[in-house]
């Protein structure tokens, strides 16, 4: 299959190229109107299918629930807003829950599915800090070791590719040594790390950090905290919500523009009320969660925000068009930048021969026109 367009995203920059397609990878890449095509998309832009390594679940599904159809449902859907890769992403809880939750997407994997593919696991917990936890239930919240870990990722089947840990709990870095080593990527998050103390997990192994600017040690001028490290550690990476209400559009920018093009990630942190309607209530690791107007989710006690509902495709436009991020740094975000940091740039994130056809076709409003999956058209 060919398929062209006057605007597709290759080497940081829009050109004017037709995309071969075989066997569910990109083979080639031909100049444009060089030689007949199957779908000629004009002016519309083609760029890499979206990365989400940060998300709970969606249209009434969590990770922890372990139901292999809410799962499926999920990968099948989500490619509407341009996905086709994520981390199904867990939350503190008991042994017993997280257990069956990991073993649930392993078998998934192992099965297959429809859809945007599942990349694997970020384990989100259970070894967080108090004061910083967020919603995550305190009540299973633990000091981290690696024979529980060992545990987890055993009944995985090996699929936890990240997590999210307060690595200042970890005595000597024991357990981020031990996950660096085994290729599992340490992001800082849920944390009251302080700026040497992040520098010092980074030392030992830790290269990335979980949702900034949330759930860590603010940046102070004097006491430049987690936030100061996200901006000072420019080679690490960082996931940030980028659906304008975890964040202002200033503090977008004002991390954007600091990181730099390469290692800022977006992430959705969505929740299994993403495709639910305002005042929905569920759920979520025991906490009684509301989902606001603006689609962002809240603790129905305490008030404090618990996650979202964003579309990755609507996180690309806030960035561009109201943070005034530069395209290819919001691009790059969703793209490429999580695929390098889990390690699968040479199949992930690029329109490039050798990797798999995971393109997005959008429309000038940000708006999903075609999805394809490994070259299936899942969204038209």
């Amino acid at each position: 299959m060919l398929i062209q367009s006057k605007k597709v995203w290759i080497a940081d920059q829009f050109t004017p190229a037709a995309i071969q397609i075989d066997d569910g990878k990109i083979t080639r890449i031909h100049p444009y109107g060089s030689q007949p095509v199957d779908l000629d998309y004009g002016s519309l832009r083609i760029v890499p299918g979206f990365l989400d390594i940060h998300c709970h679940g969606a249209y009434g599904f969590d990770t922890n629930d372990a139901n292999e159809e809410g799962l499926r449902n999920w990968t099948k859907r989500i490619v509407d807003e341009g996905v086709t890769g994520f981390l199904a992403t867990t939350i503190t809880q008991s042994e017993e829950v997280l257990t069956a939750a990991v073993a649930n997407v392993a078998k998934v994997m192992e099965d297959g599915c429809e859809g945007a593919e599942i990349l694997g696991i970020h384990f989100e917990g259970p070894y967080l800090d108090m004061v910083y936890k967020g919603a995550q239930p305190e009540q299973y919240i633990v000091k981290p070791t690696i024979e529980q870990f060992e545990r987890y990722q055993a009944a995985a089947k090996g699929n936890i590719r990240l997590i999210t840990m307060a690595t200042e709990t970890d005595d000597d870095f024991a357990l981020t040594r031990y996950l660096a080593e085994k290729g599992v990527v340490v992001s800082i998050g849920h944390s009251a790390a302080t700026y040497e103390e992040a520098l010092m997990a980074c030392a030992n192994g830790a290269s990335s950090m979980t949702h900034v600017y949330n759930g860590m040690t603010p940046f102070k001028h004097r006491d430049n905290g987690l936030v100061g490290a996200a901006y000072r550690f420019r080679t690490m990476y960082g996931e940030i919500i980028c659906d304008g209400n975890h964040s202002t559009m200033a503090a977008l920018n004002n991390y954007f523009m600091s990181k730099g093009p390469d290692y800022a990630i977006m992430i959705s942190d969505a929740l299994m009320a993403k495709g639910s309607p305002a005042g929905t209530k569920y759920l979520f690791g025991g906490n009684e969660i509301i989902i606001y107007e603006d689609g962002s989710a809240h603790l129905t006690g305490a008030g404090n925000l618990a996650g979202s509902t964003l579309r990755l495709n609507d996180g690309l436009r806030i960035l561009v068009e109201e943070a005034m991020v530069p395209f290819n740094y919001a691009l790059n975000a969703c793209t490429i930048n999580p695929a390098r940091c889990l390690g699968i740039e040479n199949r992930k994130g690029q329109l490039k021969a050798g990797c798999d056809a995971d393109i997005v076709v959008l429309e000038d409003n940000y708006q999903v026109h075609q999805t394809y999956c490994r070259g299936k058209a899942q969204f038209s």
